[in-house]
């Protein structure tokens, strides 16, 4: 990877760099973080769910050892070298078709570099209110840079594998029930010196006024770290804010007097480590001033009651009404991501994805040539 110097924080950075080390020591001081570990009779300890549950956020250290990074890794530079020279471009840097040509869901999303492309505007429904601060990017950066790429499971097959790793899967089963349902996919990038910040927000749209809602009603992100993630570069999180309700984010960045929000905590990793973030919780990460890259392959599952008979939120795709028959389409990326993995780690006991009961999936040509544009049916609430 091509190491980049380090950024300046402009006016900022004195105050910015206090606040990335007072958050890592808190970090690594609320209890939230440790190996996946089981219960006796096979289920997930009761007090892994009880610091998830408490924070909204958790971190599983080391569940992916080298080898499977190194797969990810080598997914992770074909897909850079695929992509478009520029936003819009039909082609890559070789001249080939890009990796997005001839999809029509939406794949690639672009920054200027250090930018906050979503804060303070009306996009995603306006969920981000407040602009984060915009460092100033080297003078030899390039004018945008792609920080996030949405239907990631079409692009890499280790992601896929990541999707249907087995100790992860049974932490969706402990958190949202047996018969959970898929959210989306996405690689973050975070490249040092030019990564965008992702302004304060909470991912949930349509159930902030049920009368049922409760702290897991928008369901969570796995985020898996290829290189790790720190202070600098990762996701700070409010903990106990899953808890709360809608949060008035820009009051509480008015009463802070700045975006740097006293008791957040940042989701600090090492390569192969796993967090899973409550999408209720107030989160966001800031511009990537550091010499350290991020890499993130994230994916989320809701309940299958927060998501059946229910208008999505239009934010991931258009807004539509997710009836059964869309949720197990949806839900056949599972069924290729346990298969893809058994394939590749066949000492792995496979997960039993409870609504596949009597179903075979098979990850082979014809699946792969069908899950093209497979985001189209995410299920966005």
């Amino acid at each position: 990877m091509n190491q980049i110097a380090k950024v300046d924080y402009g006016p900022e950075d004195a105050a910015h760099r206090a606040y990335l080390e007072a958050g890592e020591r808190l970090a690594f001081s609320i209890g939230n973080r440790g190996p996946i570990r089981f219960t006796d009779d096979g289920t997930i300890h009761p007090e892994i769910l009880d610091a998830y549950w408490r924070c909204g956020f958790y971190v599983f250290e080391g569940v992916l050892k080298p080898d499977e990074l190194a797969d990810i890794e080598a997914d992770f530079q074909n897909i850079r070298d695929r992509l478009p020279v520029e936003r819009g471009a039909a082609l890559d840097a070789k001249g080939r078709p890009a990796l997005d040509h001839g999809l029509t869901a939406p794949s690639l999303f672009w920054s200027r570099p250090l930018g906050d492309p979503f804060g303070g505007t009306a996009l995603a429904g306006g969920r981000h209110p407040v602009k984060m601060f915009e460092p100033q990017a080297a003078a030899d950066a390039p004018k945008e840079v792609v920080y996030l790429i949405l239907g990631s499971l079409q692009f890499s097959e280790a992601a896929l594998r990541v999707y249907g790793h087995p100790h992860l899967l049974a932490v969706a089963a402990a958190v949202n029930g047996d018969d959970f349902v898929p959210f989306n996919e996405a690689l973050f990038i975070k490249e040092p010196g030019r990564g965008a910040s992702v302004a304060w927000h909470q991912d949930g749209l349509t159930h902030w006024d049920s009368p049922d809602w409760d702290q897991g009603t928008h369901g969570f992100n796995f985020m898996a770290q290829l290189y790790g993630c720190t202070p600098a570069n990762g996701v700070w999180v409010v903990p106990g804010s899953h808890k709360r309700g809608k949060a008035d984010i820009r009051k509480m960045v008015a009463d802070a007097g700045t975006e740097r929000l006293p008791g957040a905590v940042p989701i600090v990793c090492k390569p192969g480590d796993v967090a899973i973030t409550n999408r209720q919780a107030v989160h966001g990460s800031f511009a990537n001033t550091s010499t350290d890259w991020r890499v993130t392959v994230n994916f989320g599952f809701h309940r299958r009651a927060s998501v059946l008979g229910v208008t999505g939120g239009g934010v991931h795709n258009a807004a539509a009404v997710y009836d059964a028959e869309r949720i197990h389409k949806r839900a056949r990326m599972i069924g290729y991501g346990i298969d893809a993995r058994a394939r590749r780690f066949p000492h792995e006991t496979p997960y039993a994805y409870a609504p596949h009961a009597g179903e075979t999936y098979r990850w082979d040509a014809d699946a792969k040539a069908g899950v093209r544009d497979y985001n189209l049916d995410d299920l966005s609430i």
